[in-house]
């Protein structure tokens, strides 16, 4: 499953240069696919979505540092645990419970955006 960060979230941004996927923006910062990834130009995501990594992505908090939960592997195939909930000082780095994959689904899309 991807991680969230709660609205309990003090802005304090410790987790942004932790996420090895470049999936954690500060709140209101538009995103692309390709930020930090391999990904360029249009890509069939392991989801089976269709997108243009390049393309601009609508923030998906205005207040809050967020995570791109098409992005976020939980750091499978880079660390044993979720750095941004290692570093993060109030515990706002949670499991989603709306984006549940297994590590195997995860590690495939670590993969798909850092392909060796």
């Amino acid at each position: 499953m991807a991680i969230i960060i709660t609205d309990e979230c003090i802005n304090c941004g410790a987790c942004e240069p932790e996420c090895p996927n470049t999936a954690i923006y500060e709140g209101a910062d538009e995103w692309r696919y390709s930020d930090g990834t391999s990904l360029e130009g249009k890509v069939v995501l392991p989801s089976g979505k269709e997108v243009d990594a390049n393309e601009v992505q609508v923030p998906i908090s205005d207040e809050v540092y967020y995570i791109s939960p098409d992005k976020c592997t939980e750091c499978v195939g880079f660390h044993e645990e979720p750095q941004c909930a290692a570093v993060c000082p109030v515990d706002c780095c949670v499991p989603d419970d709306d984006h549940v994959e297994s590590e195997e689904v995860l590690l495939a899309k670590q993969r798909f955006m850092h392909p060796e």
